[in-house]
């Protein structure tokens, strides 16, 4: 856990210390990215995000990753609308250019049929992270900056590279199941997200609220990675039960993680761990 961050075990509450949150620029997006800069770091160096860059990437993992990425967009884009007038959120308010939510319909219906809302399975860990995002959309819009950042950027630095990834990795012959790592509203990403860097650092803060969307941007990488260990824990959990016949003749089972039932089958349970590389790539690989 990084130095600077406690986390109440209950309340999921984040109280962070941010010595030396002060740097020259006074550019929200310089500070953000000095003041998350460890626990960055922390998320590329896994070892499961190396295995995705080897290019160890399924389809099983691909069709996992989506399950948590509609409820996290879910959350975040519903906010987004909710507070599209807030003086914080409109200033990086860009449905028509970075919305995720559509995309990634048109993702899990490829893969999984018209009935795919129905075999959405998610992590205790993303449900928490999406109760966080709720919770301050009601509260405290302008923590929206934080996670808007974080997850649009990201997405939109590491998309074509990604994409190329889970294309040939999956064995995909065209585009279609990879509609997510699009972003036919933005001709040039370089330039949009000089644009919303700017937008973003025109926002105006207390220095209380800056220090809060600091600590909010610290909490946002948190919340990636605790969805990647729960992951791993389920994981864990169930390949140490002893008396597991072979897969087929596995019946489905329920874990409890965080507080959550999460109903489980063989392969779920199988691919749960290999689908944390694909998820921490997506908090990674974004150019602040």
């Amino acid at each position: 856990m990084s130095p600077h961050l406690i986390m109440h075990p209950i309340k999921d509450v984040f109280l962070m210390r941010l010595p030396g949150i002060c740097c020259c620029s006074r550019d929200l997006s310089e500070q953000i990215k000095k003041v998350t800069k460890d626990v960055h770091v922390r998320a590329e160096s896994t070892e499961l995000m190396l295995s995705f860059q080897r290019g160890q990437v399924t389809l099983q993992q691909y069709k996992l990753l989506l399950c948590s990425l509609y409820e996290i967009y879910l959350a975040l884009e519903e906010e987004m609308d909710r507070n599209c007038d807030h003086p914080s959120v409109a200033p990086i308010y860009f449905p028509a250019e970075l919305a995720r939510l559509a995309t990634i319909e048109k993702d899990l219906e490829f893969f999984f049929g018209p009935d795919w809302r129905e075999k959405i399975v998610v992590p205790a860990a993303t449900e928490r992270y999406c109760h966080r995002i709720r919770q301050i959309g009601q509260e405290n819009p302008e923590y929206l900056i934080a996670h808007a950042y974080t997850r649009y950027l990201g997405d939109l630095s590491g998309g074509q590279v990604l994409g190329r990834i889970a294309q040939k990795s999956m064995k995909l012959g065209g585009s279609e199941g990879l509609s997510f790592f699009a972003f036919p509203g933005v001709s040039s990403p370089n330039l949009f997200k000089r644009l919303y860097r700017s937008r973003m650092n025109s926002v105006e803060l207390t220095e209380e609220q800056r220090s809060a969307v600091l600590q909010e941007a610290l909490g946002a990488f948190e919340f990636n990675i605790q969805v990647f260990e729960d992951l791993q824990k389920m994981l864990n959990v169930t390949e140490n039960k002893p008396g597991v016949g072979t897969p087929r003749s596995r019946p489905a089972t329920t874990l409890q993680v965080g507080g959550s039932m999460i109903q489980t089958n063989p392969l779920f349970r199988m691919v749960l761990g290999l689908c944390l590389a694909l998820a921490t790539v997506s908090i990674g690989l974004y150019a602040l």
